[in-house]
């Protein structure tokens, strides 16, 4: 069973699951019943109107993301977050009764009017949402948690749009009584959550938008690597927004479809998010691996920009259902590029949400989160007026999915180029998922946070990303220099913000650096690696540790924790026949390493013999 789905077991997840995913059925409920109404069962409504109507609602409800959240994240770092979820549930109630009187008038544009409430509560919302996950998992949960709250929005999609489709035929009196009676369960549900202390409650709020505004963008902007994140996100809902807006036109002008075929469309979608999600999960290992948004990113285009060069049915004036859609063999490949942007769409984002978690600061995470809801609104808001320009030029709603995919290749470039870790994290997840299966024990001992010295044996050229890749936590490495600059590792190690040391003979001045550099790394509570060997092993065997770890342990008396690889002694990165990297594969593909890590040892209890000692425990006899 996988971690997230354990997660419904527990109390401080299961409550808030259910509170977030009821209130995002209900905000389909709605939005799906009024989008059906008008695409559907409005009389008269012609193709130009109906894509009018749908872009006006899509950027009403994105609107208050952009004009509350500033509010709602110092709210959300300032007030206990059960409390502040429970109101929030209340005022859903209360819109959804305004919503009851817009469906009983049946007038388009007030309902339409109601979704810019309903956005403003959704707002509120965002910032506890988000930043409620790293207070109540465990760090090997994130991603776990992010793939259910992910796979819990995009069902609530599905059941919300299927529930409209089938309320809807019963009158809209019925459904006006369904997303009342939802909104109340939704309330009851978050009685549950259990309290969680507040990250600031010092802070004083101000209604200063603009101000505001900005102030949480500065925050964001602190950490470059969270920034640019926001900036992967909100693009991701620029695309996302686009391919859900238009698909109800897209299905009804171009593919000839019914709202039943609608429905199996934007199914496929969302189980699609769903499946690449939990597969994000499995892939990452248990930790934030950010290595899969460029794979996430790759599907996004090639499955957008297919649906354009696929040949669906000529639509004709009576709309065919989903049987004879399915049956036409042109149509499959329609509904295998849906699935896979789903698919895509998990893998790109949940890497993306579980990082922004992790890396911001605890007591400014909920105005970060915020942050990144004001860009991600700004982004939706410029996709839904972008998109009503195009497709008032003339151009069909799948040349804009064509549009939107060529895009993707030049935004998500200029991101991966402005943050190389996402490609390096990406290398190091194709080497230990391709060249290697890595078997990992003792790592929880390793400290969640604050500053430990690492200490490992070294067998290959490559351990060091063995170690990047299995461990939790982002490491510093502290490396000879002449293989910090080897060609193509050299962008790893430069980008992991590697340490590079010589010996005093080599170079005095990067010798004195080094350690200084480590005594900094120290400093801000980070994770230091070193191979205390000193070089990599030309007989499979331990060399005796060098002095240089007992100095930097006199002067940063920080734990340590022992690791030892197993099993790379052979491989293509060691030097068993000869030089490395000459015989290819030698060992075959999928070769099964371990990596190993002891009981932390305290600084005052070390000595190179105690701590070799140590290490050669753990190798044991394995090479």
């Amino acid at each position: 069973m996988p971690d997230s789905i354990k997660l419904l077991k527990t109390r401080r997840f299961l409550p808030f699951f259910l509170t977030q995913l009821l209130g995002a059925f209900n905000d389909n409920l709605y939005k799906n019943g009024l989008t059906i109404f008008i695409a559907f069962q409005t009389a008269n409504m012609t193709q130009a109107s109906s894509n009018t109507l749908v872009n006006i609602a899509a950027g009403l409800f994105i609107l208050p993301f952009f004009l509350i959240s500033p509010i709602a994240g110092q709210l959300a770092d300032k007030y206990e977050k059960s409390f502040l979820i429970r109101r929030v549930k209340l005022l859903e109630i209360l819109i959804m009764l305004f919503a009851a009187v817009a469906f009983y008038l049946q007038n388009s544009w007030l309902l339409i009017a109601i979704l810019f409430l309903m956005g403003t509560q959704s707002a509120l919302f965002g910032p506890v949402k988000y930043s409620l996950l790293p207070q109540a998992l465990h760090r090997e949960e994130l991603v776990g948690g992010n793939a259910m709250v992910e796979f819990g929005t995009f069902l609530a999609i599905l059941l919300g749009l299927i529930a409209s489709v089938f309320i809807l035929d019963l009158g809209t009196t019925t459904l006006s009584l369904a997303v009342v009676s939802v909104a109340i369960i939704g309330y009851l549900t978050s009685r549950s959550i259990p309290p969680l202390p507040p990250a600031s409650p010092e802070l004083k709020v101000s209604f200063n938008l603009f101000k505001q505004t900005a102030s949480i963008l500065r925050d964001a902007h602190q950490n470059q690597t969270v920034f640019y994140s926001i900036l992967g996100i909100s693009w991701f809902w620029f695309i996302g927004i686009t391919y859900v807006t238009q698909l109800p036109n897209y299905v009804r002008y171009e593919l000839g479809g019914n709202e039943q075929v609608y429905i199996l469309l934007l199914a496929m979608f969302s189980i699609g998010i769903g499946a690449g999600s939990f597969l994000c999960e499995r892939l990452s290992g248990r930790i934030v691996e950010i290595g899969l948004v460029p794979l996430g990113a790759l599907g996004l285009t090639l499955f957008g920009a297919d649906i354009y060069f696929s040949q669906p049915l000529t639509p004709d004036q009576t709309l065919f259902g989903p049987m004879t859609f399915i049956r036409d063999g042109s149509s499959v490949r329609v509904m295998i590029d849906i699935v896979m942007l789903g698919v895509s769409g998990g893998i790109y984002i949940v890497p993306l949400y579980a990082l922004v978690q992790q890396r911001s600061e605890l007591k400014k995470r909920s105005r970060i989160i915020a942050a990144n809801n004001v860009l991600n609104a700004l982004f939706m808001v410029v996709a839904a007026l972008y998109a009503l320009f195009i497709l008032s030029t003339g151009v069909t709603v799948s040349t804009l999915f064509l549009i939107m995919a060529i895009m993707n290749v030049i935004v998500t470039l200029f991101i991966f180029t402005l943050v190389p870790e996402f490609v390096m994290r990406l290398l190091i997840w194709l080497l230990i998922h391709t060249v290697y299966r890595v078997d990992k024990t003792g790592l929880d001992k390793i400290p969640d946070d604050g500053p430990a010295l690492l200490i490992c044996n070294h067998v290959s050229f490559v351990d060091a990303l063995i170690l990047a890749g299995s461990i939790k936590r982002p490491i510093r490495f502290v490396m000879y220099f002449r293989i910090y600059q080897l060609p193509i590792l050299s962008f790893i190690f430069k980008t992991a913000n590697a340490i590079p040391i010589a010996s005093p003979n080599e170079h005095a001045g990067l010798m004195k650096l080094a350690f200084n550099r480590i005594s900094e790394a120290f400093a801000e509570g980070e994770l230091v690696c070193i191979f205390p060997e000193g070089k990599i092993t030309d007989s499979g065997e331990m060399g005796q540790f060098k002095s240089g770890v007992i100095r930097i342990l006199e002067r940063d008396p920080v734990p340590i924790v022992p690791l030892a690889l197993r099993g790379l002694w052979g491989s293509f990165f060691s030097r068993k026949h000869g030089k490395a990297m000459t015989r290819w594969f030698p060992r075959g593909w999928f070769s099964r390493i371990e990596l190993v890590a002891g009981d932390p040892i305290e600084a005052s209890d070390a000595s190179q013999e105690s701590l070799y000692r140590r290490v050669s425990v753990l190798r044991g006899k394995k090479l």
